[in-house]
């Protein structure tokens, strides 16, 4: 998992906005500090993952309680950092249940050997990047569609040996979903907000998007 991130998604410092990519790579180090290497994935992947939010001040965009992200940092982050306290923000509860049912369908097929608390701590935070208008990869603070390739495959490899066609990320859990459910296939909540939208979901194959 890179440290710094190659996507255009925070400003640049020339704009005179933050460069928030930039700024969580910084504060992803800090989250780190020494990490033991049989967690280096783990760990680095957390920290890009809860930096990413942090430095907008959105941490609860993660989906995670006080809690979960008090016990996320005390496995994979440096001793005693401290992360900002989850401040309110304006979110659309219009695709909470979408969230939920998403959350539940990852938890299910999280690999055998991951610890059980970062997985459903994953799905969760997958879960409701979903519901952001952008790739999956942007919408979750990592550098491109390898990153979320490479924490697929080791968190929910079973899902991923069904993406046989190549689909964007996003697009492929969203049907997963859907066919889990008997729903009809169609784009996540955000997807209609992507810039591909047109590309993954023509004319002739959009549904309405679930809920």
């Amino acid at each position: 998992m890179s440290a710094t991130s190659g996507s255009s998604s925070g400003s640049s410092s020339s704009s005179g906005l933050p460069d928030f990519d930039r700024q969580a790579a910084l504060r992803s180090a800090e989250l780190l500090g020494n990490v033991p290497a049989p967690h280096a994935f783990d760990a680095r992947l957390f920290a890009r993952l809860v930096a990413a939010r942090e430095v907008r001040g959105e941490l609860a965009l993660l989906g995670l309680t006080a809690a979960q992200l008090a016990d996320l940092a005390q496995r994979h982050f440096a001793q005693g950092v401290r992360l900002a306290p989850l401040s309110p923000v304006l979110n659309d509860d219009t695709h909470a249940a979408y969230a939920v049912s998403m959350r539940e369908f990852l938890a299910a097929h999280a690999a055998p050997g991951v610890h059980s608390e970062d997985a459903r701590s994953l799905a969760a935070i997958v879960a409701n990047a979903c519901l952001r208008p952008d790739h999956l990869w942007r919408d979750l603070g990592l550098c491109g569609r390898d990153d979320v390739t490479a924490m697929l495959e080791r968190y929910f490899p079973a899902l991923v040996a069904r993406n046989v066609e190549g689909l964007r990320w996003k697009k492929l859990l969203a049907r997963e979903l859907a066919l889990a459910t008997g729903a009809m296939p169609g784009p996540a909540p955000g997807c209609p907000g992507c810039e591909d939208f047109g590309f993954c979901f023509p004319p002739a194959q959009q549904a309405p998007p679930r809920r």
